[in-house]
């Protein structure tokens, strides 16, 4: 018993730090700790993806909302609109053609081109995707 080293009777704050952890790695309940931390990462990373793939799916929904009412616009004017706000107060109607300015499933605006660069019987409508940044290879059309 000499050998064994005796804990103080008193035990200041600053002596004690940490120790949570270190009876929670003692012996065999280290395995049970990084079975926890391993479910946990799993279930932080399945919510991360299933946001992500809400808001793509929102995003292309409003992408094709905006494609929509930019066509029955043509149709209606026989020219694009010369911005998304046009659509909301067309020049000589009383028709709305879209209820408000959507944004992407990140908050931000879209960028429109009318007529569109790669069809021009259509408008480019792109999303910044989840970067914010148009120049990245996760933008949205």
């Amino acid at each position: 018993m000499a050998n064994r080293r005796r804990r103080p009777s008193i035990a200041l704050p600053w002596e004690r730090q940490g120790a949570w952890l270190r009876t929670l790695l003692a012996g065999r309940r280290w395995r049970l700790a990084l079975v926890a931390a391993v479910i946990v990462a799993a279930v932080v990373s399945m919510a991360s993806a299933a946001d992500e793939r809400q808001r793509t799916r929102e995003t292309r929904a409003a992408i094709a909302e905006i494609k929509r009412s930019i066509a029955t616009f043509r149709a209606d004017f026989g020219r694009c609109p010369q911005s998304l706000h046009e659509l909301l107060h067309p020049p000589e109607s009383r028709r709305r053609y879209l209820r408000h300015v959507p944004v992407d499933g990140w908050g931000r605006a879209f960028w429109v081109e009318c007529p569109g660069r790669y069809d021009p019987d259509d408008a480019d409508v792109v999303s910044a995707g989840p970067s914010g940044d148009f120049l990245n290879d996760d933008n949205l059309r």
